[in-house]
């Protein structure tokens, strides 16, 4: 087996999306023939068959399918090191902390700065969408993670779990109440993926909800999903500390008390040796990253 060539990737990635080698080649800016033998270069390197071909149609092989789930890793890998190699270039050390809304990680954050003076340790907001993706690319260092989330190329040490709140417009049949089960929320639209709360779909699903299988609306941050709750498009469900950091008065929260807690976790490149990242974690767990309390 020939090493991976990045470029045979990029190439493969555009065909497996494409699913037909002249629309890949369009958009790749290449000639369909080069596209065909870079395909088939990668197939010899990999020695194996990524696409079934004939007149009609062309599908990925199993093979195929696994390298697309794992193609993509890959690249963000190769743009991580990019990166890293160009702050290393430009002189000054760095060290970026990723972080979820509502997690307060000023404790290890500070202490690794006091530890190394001649480092600059900053600190990246994340969210749902991209708080894997900036470990992978090279963004940050070590991040603080909410499951569920893809883990593949990651190490994930666990850290702590909080419970989980339903956000409500001030002028729902719910409000007021402290605490609420799953089944009280079953006929409520919900503003995240349904997968995040799987408790939920399924009970949705279960009583034929017409919101269970419709397409969410596509909400990135927490402050737009609380807007939306506030105009009483729709509900969310958030982990305590994000519930807490972000309250207003248009929109009150109850403790959804019969669904899975949300699992904090310290998470790096499965690949890097790095006595920085190794200290961080040590002080991530002396020091904690505090999650606002519903008390407060």
């Amino acid at each position: 087996m020939g090493d991976l060539d990045l470029r045979k990737i990029r190439y493969f990635i555009a065909v497996a999306q494409h699913l037909n080698f002249g629309r890949a080649a369009q958009a790749l800016h290449i000639a369909q023939p080069v596209l065909t033998r870079q395909i088939r270069a990668l197939e010899d390197d990999l020695g194996v068959q990524l696409f079934i071909r004939d007149q009609r149609r062309t599908e990925l092989t199993p093979a195929g399918r696994q390298l697309l789930a794992d193609a993509p890793a890959l690249i963000e890998l190769a743009s991580g090191v990019r990166l890293r190699v160009g702050r290393a270039a430009r002189g000054r050390r760095s060290f970026v902390v990723g972080f979820m809304p509502g997690l307060i990680v000023t404790g290890p954050v500070r202490a690794l700065s006091d530890a190394h003076p001649d480092l600059d340790v900053g600190v990246l907001r994340t969210g749902w969408d991209d708080q894997v993706v900036v470990l992978l690319d090279g963004r940050a260092d070590v991040g603080y993670i909410r499951l569920p989330t893809d883990q593949r190329g990651l190490r994930v040490e666990p850290l702590f779990t909080e419970d989980r709140f339903v956000i409500l417009p001030v002028g729902h049949l719910l409000a007021g109440k402290d605490e609420v089960s799953i089944a009280d929320l079953a006929n409520e639209h919900l503003l995240q993926d349904p997968d995040a709360v799987p408790e939920w779909r399924d009970i949705a699903t279960e009583l034929r909800n017409r919101h269970a299988h419709r397409e969410y609306p596509t909400l990135r941050t927490v402050e737009e999903k609380l807007e939306h709750v506030a105009g009483g498009r729709g509900i969310v469900i958030l982990p305590a500390s994000t519930a807490a950091f972000y309250r207003r008065p248009d929109v009150v929260q109850a403790r959804v008390t019969d669904i899975s807690v949300n699992q904090v976790c310290l998470a790096w490149q499965a690949g890097r040796r790095s006595r920085l990242i190794s200290e961080f974690v040590a002080l991530a767990h002396e020091h904690g990253a505090v999650g606002q309390s519903l008390d407060t």
